[in-house]
């Protein structure tokens, strides 16, 4: 019997999991970040799981990122986006929700 409720917990957060992811991925595609990023593969910029595999435990990324995001860039990425920079999505996208993408994207 313990291990039924046990089993529930554990769905629950797994839903509520997919569902922030679902809300992440409609901040991401309201906010353009689609047009050139995917989850999983590269578009014109890269996979977000290759982001977060390159700056897994560096503390300092999140900060860093979310500037790059701020504020548009090239040179990190050369390889994989031929040149093509990165714009800035500030202020058309609140600091709020780039936060919240980056961390999404980290988390991955």
């Amino acid at each position: 019997m313990r291990v039924r409720w046990l089993a529930i917990p554990a769905a629950a957060a797994f839903m509520f999991a997919a569902g922030q992811a679902n809300a992440n991925l409609d901040i991401a595609k309201k906010s353009g970040c689609l047009a050139c990023h995917s989850v999983d593969h590269k578009v014109v910029g890269p996979a977000w799981k290759d982001v977060a595999a390159k700056y897994k435990g560096d503390g300092a990324a999140k900060a860093a990122l979310v500037a790059k995001v701020k504020a548009g860039g090239k040179g990190n990425w050369t390889e994989v986006t031929g040149g093509v920079p990165m714009p800035p999505y500030s202020p058309r996208v609140s600091d709020g929700d780039i936060e919240t993408l980056v961390d999404f994207i980290l988390g991955l």
